[in-house]
């Protein structure tokens, strides 16, 4: 009988570790972003990726998933706001939007691209016979390339950016469950893996806001 046990015979269930999320500053995102030569067609390759991946918060699997054909830009409006559907983890169908910046830097990309290759991101070495479509390992040696250029952070990777994506939007207001539909989580669960930028959030508020700082000692 678990009442009749001495406190220290008792054995309590271990709890999981609370998962940690590694990100990166707007500073940072902003040195990452401009890393990238974009004189040439892999710089602007590279810089269309990485705006994709923190415009998004996509996961690396779905970004090499992309055709062309999905970012076409017919308008002035499009030049403005795109918004993509993709299948998404589990293959669930998602809508993701891309900044006006990251419009802008695909076009300047597709517009130098002289192939008709089907996939949205390709590389540039080996036979024409076999799939230009770059590899989820391909974009992360592409992060980690700029993270070292950028002195940025070396556990940088594709994943990263999707953190600093919803971290970003929670340090601006937005609501845990509406990041959880841009980020395609199944459960709000899996979002609240977020929860330390929500808890420095609410704390700066109350210290901000809560009346008691305006009461007499």
């Amino acid at each position: 009988n678990i009442l009749s046990l001495p406190a220290e015979k008792i054995k309590l269930a271990k709890q999981p570790k609370e998962r940690s999320i590694k990100f990166l500053n707007l500073e940072q995102i902003g040195r990452l972003l401009s890393a990238p030569n974009t004189k040439n067609l892999i710089g602007l390759r590279d810089r269309a990726i990485l705006e994709t991946l923190f415009s998004t918060g996509m996961r690396v699997a779905e970004l090499v998933s992309l055709d062309r054909d999905q970012v076409k830009i017919k308008s002035e409006a499009d030049t403005k706001e795109l918004e993509i559907s993709i299948i998404g983890k589990g293959n669930k169908p998602r809508t993701v939007y891309l900044s006006e910046r990251t419009i802008d830097w695909l076009k300047r990309y597709l517009e130098t691209r002289k192939d008709q290759e089907k996939a949205l991101f390709i590389h540039y070495r080996g036979s024409k016979d076999s799939s230009l479509r770059l590899t989820s390992r391909s974009i992360e040696n592409i992060v980690k390339k700029y993270a070292v250029l950028a002195g940025i952070p070396i556990f940088t990777v594709p994943h990263t950016l999707r953190h600093s994506f919803a971290t970003d939007l929670l340090n601006n207001g937005v609501d845990l469950r509406i990041v959880q539909e841009f980020l395609g989580h199944q459960s709000i669960a899996t979002t609240q893996i977020y929860t330390h930028v929500v808890s420095k959030r609410l704390k700066e508020i109350h210290q901000k806001f809560h009346s008691n700082k305006g009461l007499k000692s």
